[in-house]
């Protein structure tokens, strides 16, 4: 007996656990394998990691890194939704780790328990990262990632968020960088900031669809571009950044 086309499935469920994916022209087989074949590093296992690292392993990125040197909180909870309970006190990196494996465990994941910064990137970027996506809280990490992904010349896709808003771009070779749109690190606050969970969400998740796009090469991406979100009025601005010929400044 002959089984329909449409009903055949891989041993694994792959072509069923892709199949809305792969039914997008934009998409298709042989997007899919791109996916499965692409390696990213998530800087930041927190409210923007979350979401981030979640749709990358639902979209079938065969290689997930999850960078964070903290331990879970019970104040995290409130938007970290990688998290729950009974993760308090455990280390955010295996956290995630684990629960991108139970989403999805045909990709892999290697869980960097460490902070991101001049003397770790060269071992962690060692794996051979296509892209990094910056899920950190601060500014001074942001132009850290930032510069080190210049320099490297790995594409980075920036995201951040304060209150009720957040931004997104992308960088790439020759690209518009943070410090094409700050110029230098604005302070950091010592006192901690209000967050609105959901706005983790929705910054993460346009984080993920860049990335996911980057890998898939299609579409048009944040790049010479920044993205602003505002929960409260509920508005989104597209705002363009000329790249400027400059160096990376000495931190």
């Amino acid at each position: 007996m002959n089984v329909p086309h449409d009903k055949m499935k891989s041993s694994n469920g792959y072509e069923e656990r892709y199949g809305r994916q792969t039914m997008l022209p934009q998409v298709g087989l042989e997007g899919q394998r791109k996916l499965s074949k692409s390696r990213i590093l998530v800087i930041g296992a927190g409210g923007l990691g979350s979401p981030v690292a979640l749709y990358l392993a639902a979209a079938g990125i065969g290689l997930i890194g999850i960078v964070d040197d903290d331990n879970v909180d019970l104040s995290n909870l409130q938007r970290q939704v990688l998290h729950n309970t009974g993760d308090i006190g455990t280390p955010k990196a295996a956290s995630a780790k684990g629960k991108i494996s139970l989403l999805n465990p045909g990709i892999k994941v290697i869980a960097h328990h460490a902070r991101f910064n001049a003397d770790t990137a060269s071992r962690i970027l060692g794996n051979g990262y296509d892209a990094v996506i910056d899920c950190t809280d601060n500014p001074a990490s942001k132009f850290l990632v930032n510069d080190i992904c210049v320099e490297a010349g790995i594409p980075l896709v920036h995201g951040a968020i304060n209150q009720f808003s957040g931004n997104v771009m992308t960088i790439v070779s020759g690209s518009a960088t943070l410090r094409d749109l700050f110029g230098t690190p604005p302070p950091t606050s010592s006192q901690p900031i209000g967050t609105f969970g959901a706005i983790a969400g929705i910054i993460g998740s346009i984080q993920a669809a860049e990335a996911i796009k980057l890998q898939l090469g299609i579409g048009d991406l944040l790049v010479n571009r920044v993205l602003t979100f505002d929960a409260l009025s509920m508005t989104c601005s597209v705002f363009r950044i000329p790249p400027q010929a400059h160096k990376v400044a000495a931190e």
